[in-house]
């Protein structure tokens, strides 16, 4: 079906960016942001200084910080509002946003305090409904450039997956269909946590090699995590896991790679985060993994435990690796494919 009106909650780069594709697809688009002087600029300069700079944004995109104005005859719904700060932001729609329009998660990681993901928070605030998940390996900056990317719909609903397919494909966005989208949500969650140790180990300079085994092994940990809370493990091995694992480790504008990076050449977690001003949303999915009441128990899971130890334990990044190289011999595939 082609969709009256979208709603993007969120007016960041990657929400900012998938706006645009919408209008650049003539899907009638609105952008809602907590910031009212924030929406105002935008909608006069017809860009996103502060998130999305040097991209032009069409006039009938629009952007407001009026949760009913937002709302107002939505069909569809883009949730790309940061995790942590995710439930917050939805309370202003309880009342605005109809029971039946169906939400899109675009956002990454788990909830510190409640370890959900973002579709249970989505779902817990504005209560049950058709949901779909909307990952892979995206950089807003390039998207809204209009460089050529894929990324991938998991929806239980196939109807609805293909709703979103057709609304975000073009020529240079190719989207497909997933039926995990349990899967799909922990694998973007996880994701993050592997880039920031994949900066780590550049920040260290230990090069190529370590490298390439420090991202092998991640999708091996990531996929194990999610095996064991009922994902299938396929799922980490496409565009959701290893595709938007590979770009966060690897790209210029991964905001986790970067903190990672910084933590290797050894300033301190308080340091990196007082300088930043996007959400580098590996740091409190690490710190949901291993904190007090640990989500990660039961699953070896030993490179995001060292990430853990680095960022919030003070622990010397080469004595990580040292612990990490030291681990007892083991069968490369163990507790992924098989139980």
């Amino acid at each position: 079906m082609s969709e009256a009106q979208v709603l993007v909650l969120g007016d960041g780069s990657w929400g900012t960016a998938l706006a645009l594709c919408l209008a650049r697809n003539g899907v009638p688009t609105r952008v809602w942001g907590r910031n009212p002087e924030r929406a105002r600029a935008i909608m006069d300069a017809h860009e996103n200084e502060k998130y999305l700079p040097g991209v032009e944004l069409p006039a009938e995109l629009e952007f407001t910080a009026d949760p009913e104005a937002a709302a107002r005859e939505a069909t569809l719904v883009l949730s790309v509002v940061p995790t942590q700060h995710l439930r917050q932001s939805l309370v202003p729609f309880e009342d605005a946003l109809g029971g039946e329009v169906p939400l899109v998660s675009a956002s990454k990681g788990l909830e510190v305090d409640t370890f959900q993901t973002p579709t249970e928070v989505l779902q817990e605030v504005l209560g049950e409904r058709p949901t779909c998940v909307l990952t892979g390996p995206s950089h807003a900056e390039e998207v809204a450039k209009g460089l050529p990317a894929s990324l991938v719909a998991c929806a239980e609903d196939l109807a609805l997956a293909e709703r979103v397919q057709a609304a975000l494909s073009s020529e240079t966005l190719r989207v497909y269909t997933h039926g995990d989208p349990r899967g799909a949500e922990l694998a973007a969650a996880l994701k993050n946590v592997i880039a920031l140790a994949a900066g780590i180990c550049d920040g260290l300079e230990l090069g190529d090699n370590a490298k390439a085994a420090l991202i092998t092994r991640g999708v091996v940990e990531m996929s194990r995590f999610g095996r064991a809370r009922g994902a299938a493990p396929e799922t980490f091995f496409g565009l959701a896991g290893i595709g938007d694992l590979m770009t966060t480790c690897f790209s210029r504008h991964s905001r986790n790679r970067a903190v990672g990076e910084a933590i290797g050449r050894g300033e301190s977690l308080d340091q990196v985060l007082a300088r930043m001003h996007m959400v580098a949303e590996g740091v409190w999915t690490v710190r949901a993994l291993f904190g007090p009441e640990a989500e990660s128990a039961g699953t070896s899971m030993p490179i995001a435990e060292q990430v853990f130890a680095c960022l919030f334990e003070a622990k010397d990044p080469r004595a990580a690796v040292t612990d990490l190289m030291s681990r007892s011999p083991r069968e490369e595939l163990s507790g992924v494919l098989e139980p």
